[in-house]
């Protein structure tokens, strides 16, 4: 009891362990995060690593929350600027679209969700990540609809609307994560906007 006490005293924080799986991923690819390379990145074993995660499963998981948070923070940054709501609209979807091929957050989330079609994965875990696309969503129904209260956009079923977007956005991001040629952030986001022009705009 006393070692076990000990590991946990001089085990970095939660936060740092995901951070530098993050970075791991970042920097060397997904296929190189292995328990024992993270261990070796954050001073720990890889036994201790699991005895805080349980698996990679979890550890992915768990840093995928972690970037969300981060993401999350940023998107509430962003859309409680002052401004129209198409301005903000823009912003949202430029927070959502990869960087470019191989972005870490969308390397990271497409692991997780392949990985959550295991009949091994609870559905603890599942509700976790509609937990994150439910936080996407619901912000972005909410500006639709406010976009709609003050005559920018046309009438519209924002929570229809929303999942419609959000679908192209997914679509497209997924393009542009796996480097599918010709489809590059720019591209994307020229795609994207002029969709919302002839869609969604009260003047269109």
């Amino acid at each position: 009891m006393a070692g076990a006490a000990r590991v946990r005293r001089n085990a970095p924080p939660r936060e740092e362990v995901l951070a530098a799986a993050m970075d791991m991923i970042a920097e060397r690819g997904l296929e190189k995060l292995t328990m024992a390379a993270l261990g070796r990145e954050v001073g720990m074993s890889s036994g201790h690593l699991l005895y805080y995660f349980r698996s990679k499963d979890e550890l992915l998981l768990q840093t995928l929350e972690w970037s969300e948070g981060r993401l999350g923070a940023e998107r509430g940054r962003l859309l409680g600027r002052t401004g129209t709501a198409r301005e903000r609209l823009d912003a949202y979807v430029d927070l959502y679209v990869p960087d470019g091929h191989r972005d870490p957050h969308w390397i990271l989330w497409l692991e997780v969700w392949n990985r959550s079609q295991s009949a091994a994965v609870d559905s603890d875990a599942r509700d976790r990540q509609a937990a994150i696309e439910g936080a996407w969503h619901r912000d972005l129904v909410a500006l639709i609809a406010e976009g709609m209260s003050r005559g920018e956009f046309r009438r519209v079923d924002p929570d229809r609307y929303a999942a419609r977007l959000r679908a192209l956005l997914d679509g497209l991001s997924i393009h542009v994560a796996i480097g599918l040629r010709g489809t590059d952030r720019a591209q994307v986001l020229g795609h994207v906007r002029e969709f919302l022009d002839q869609s969604l705009l009260a003047d269109a």
